[in-house]
């Protein structure tokens, strides 16, 4: 939280031309609004009363056609990014929901791991003697091989914006923020 108050105060105080001893917070540009409220995470913008006014009207401009997105010049953030889904696990890959047959891609929304199904040769004639089915290995001719991937739904995540503010040493800090009312 410290960082933020510091960068609440460079914000709304000298950085936008005001003497900090009397700068207020809604001295500040809409653009410098929007993101220190964004930037606010414990709580959320949605439990600061300061920020509900900026916010609200962000989501309803953005509605509107040509909505160019309010940039705090001064904290030298630029415009949010989005990343709808968080990170697959460990030892898995991103991988993409099919979408149509003209070879488009859908979103990054799954998550794809490589596995053997194919058991070891021990519980193989086992199972063999069990239900007498045999089961063919095979690797890549036609057949249904050992190797096969796994896909899982990637989780959404539930603060999909972001802003990476450098701080006063000028090292970025991710901010991560939702637009849901």
């Amino acid at each position: 939280m410290r960082p933020f108050l510091i960068m609440v105060a460079a914000l709304t105080g000298t950085a936008l031309g005001f003497p900090a001893s009397g700068a207020k917070a809604d001295d500040a540009s809409w653009g410098c609004q929007v993101l220190l409220c964004a930037a606010s995470q414990n709580p959320s913008w949605h439990g600061v009363p300061y920020c509900v006014p900026p916010m609200t009207k962000l989501i309803a401009a953005m509605k509107q056609p040509g909505f160019s997105w309010p940039i705090c010049h001064e904290a030298k953030a630029g415009k949010p990014g989005r990343e709808n889904y968080e990170d697959c696990p460990a030892g898995t890959t991103v991988g993409y929901s099919p979408q149509g047959d003209n070879g488009w891609r859908g979103e990054p929304d799954q998550c794809i791991k490589t596995v053997d199904v194919c058991r070891s040769p021990i519980d193989r004639n086992a199972n063999m003697r069990q239900s007498g089915m045999t089961i063919g290995r095979s690797f890549g001719n036609g057949r249904d091989g050992c190797i096969q991937q796994v896909a899982t739904p990637r989780p959404r995540r539930a603060d999909p914006y972001f802003f990476d503010i450098p701080n006063d040493q000028g090292v970025k800090e991710r901010f991560w923020f939702n637009l849901n009312h």
